[in-house]
């Protein structure tokens, strides 16, 4: 399955969440419902994985996390906030970098409209 298969598995997946939980809730929710969904429709999905940093051939775990990681091939960061700030698309961005990874989705639950919280990042997909 490509990223662009898995990513509108996902975008179905969490219209669906929003719809049927609205938004606003805790990002931690979302999360478990997300994972619970995708995993449901046979994909595997790791959440909260470490992302390390490489600098000078040493392996640095410095906190970062992947909120969904979907077949290891997809990057999901959840947010639940009232609008996503531009720090957040270069977040992911750099998870995408760090983790080599082409494609990422930044979900917003606390949007009203669902179709107003999603954005697609890519990393020389």
């Amino acid at each position: 399955m490509t990223e662009n298969e898995l990513a509108t598995i996902a975008v179905d997946v969490g219209f669906k969440i929003h719809q049927k939980l609205g938004p606003g809730l805790l990002e931690s929710v979302y999360q478990k419902v997300m994972a619970h969904e995708l995993r449901k429709r046979g994909l595997i999905v790791e959440e909260e994985v470490p992302v390390p940093v490489i600098w000078d051939d040493t392996k640095m775990e410095v906190g970062f996390r992947i909120d969904l990681y979907v077949n290891r091939l997809l990057v999901i960061e959840l947010k639940s906030v009232e609008r996503v700030a531009p720090v957040h698309k270069k977040t992911l961005l750099t998870y995408l970098r760090l983790s080599d990874r082409k494609l990422g989705l930044l979900m917003n639950f606390g949007e009203e409209l669902m179709k107003s919280g999603i954005t697609r990042v890519v990393n020389g997909l």
